[in-house]
């Protein structure tokens, strides 16, 4: 099994691009999807209000997502605490799917946003970066109902991209159209077959 990590910043195409490594044959994974459904268990809640108070939840007991990104994207240490929670519990989830998985996957991405910030590069034998320019992240994400205040906010709680791509082993540039994304990725991901066929697991 070849495990590689996507990352990029908030609003690059993370998702976009899981997708479609997904149809070419590769088995993904998405920690933002096991996130939403740790804030479903009862216990992880029952964390998150220690931390943060009853204010986040909602009547019907249900977690306030905007006003936890209100507080913890404008506090670091909360922020930090609140992945302490779900971090660990979140890889527990990848591990116990990469078991189940064994053998019969030859290669397996998981996208990790938070990948280079919490020094998860050992995790993976490979790194993909998403990049795009900031204006146009900003354009998509406007178009998504997120205020440009609170994209940047998000953002700039985040490892400037820069110096993630200087980490990376692979980057997409996400700046253009869907097929040319596709291209990259389809490049990319015979690449990563070739390396596995190789027997090169190791990250320079």
């Amino acid at each position: 099994m070849f495990l590689v990590g996507l990352t990029g910043n908030f609003g690059m195409g993370k998702s976009t691009v899981l997708k479609m490594f997904q149809r070419l044959g590769a088995v993904t994974y998405d920690a933002d999807e096991i996130v939403a459904a740790l804030l479903m268990e009862e216990t992880v809640r029952e964390r998150i209000r220690d931390l943060l108070g009853n204010d986040v939840f909602l009547g019907d007991g249900s977690l306030d997502k905007n006003r936890v990104a209100s507080i913890v994207f404008a506090d670091g240490a909360l922020r930090r605490a609140l992945e302490d929670i779900l971090h660990p519990l979140v890889f527990k989830k990848i591990q116990s799917f990469l078991d189940r998985a064994g053998k019969r996957s030859r290669l397996v991405i998981v996208e990790v946003p938070l990948l280079f910030e919490r020094s998860y590069e050992d995790r993976f034998q490979r790194i993909i970066t998403i990049q795009a320019e900031q204006d146009r992240t900003l354009e998509r994400l406007e178009a998504k109902g997120i205020s440009r205040a609170d994209a940047l906010l998000r953002i700039s709680s985040q490892l400037p991209i820069i110096e993630k791509i200087g980490k990376s082993d692979f980057i997409i540039y996400n700046d253009g159209t869907l097929e040319e994304t596709e291209q990259q990725v389809r490049e990319i991901y015979e690449k990563l077959l070739h390396e596995d066929d190789d027997g090169d697991r190791r990250r320079s």
